[in-house]
């Protein structure tokens, strides 16, 4: 991580132009290292370099702002993008989701089936760790019943999102049903059961 974005201010001094891809990669190692100030620093060089509106750089902002904790930061970038794509509202939903903020994570979901964009694994995992940290059941049932309606509950990481959803809502029945209509369980999903035990 630090190497990258290194070598991403030895590129600049050097007067080379970075591409989506390279802005994309230093942004990925801000957010590896929770480096928010390195981050904001790359984000004038995008407003400068003229990707600011490049939606592959705008969701890697979203994600490097969420990773550092900047929810605030995260929320600008994605209130400012005038395209939005899945990979967009799971910057926002995982970024809400992994700080304790489950609440925003659901209302975004909702919002994100109002523009009609069809969720994804991502999604599922993301928002089903929120309904777990806020002991949702009843809205984790709701998000249950949307991964059987987009054919997603063969997935082993949105079938271990469920068990870990139902363990944390204290609904062990429902945990055990999930755990024995899955195709494949992993050392995840035995684990999660185990604790929840």
């Amino acid at each position: 991580g630090e190497e990258a974005v290194k070598l991403f201010w030895q590129m600049q001094l050097e007067n080379v132009k970075p591409d989506q891809v390279t802005l994309a990669s230093a942004l990925h190692a801000c957010a590896s290292l929770a480096s928010l100030e390195q981050g904001k620093q790359i984000h004038t060089s995008i407003d400068e370099s003229g990707f600011e509106s490049d939606i592959f750089v705008q969701n890697t902002l979203v994600d490097m702002y969420a990773k550092c904790g900047s929810l605030e930061l995260a929320r600008q970038v994605f209130g400012k993008m005038l395209k939005r794509n899945v990979a967009s509202w799971n910057a926002m939903i995982t970024g809400f989701a992994q700080n304790g903020h489950g609440e925003e994570s659901l209302k975004l979901f909702c919002q994100m089936q109002q523009g009609y964009m069809k969720p994804n694994h991502v999604t599922f995992v993301s928002i089903l760790k929120a309904c777990a940290s806020l002991t949702a059941l009843e809205q984790g049932k709701q998000v249950h019943a949307f991964v059987i309606k987009n054919g997603l509950e063969l997935d082993v990481f949105v079938g271990n999102a469920l068990l870990d959803m139902y363990v944390k809502c204290g609904s062990m029945d429902h945990a055990r049903q999930m755990f024995d209509k899955m195709s494949k369980q992993n050392v995840a999903s035995w684990t999660i059961m185990i604790a929840g035990y």
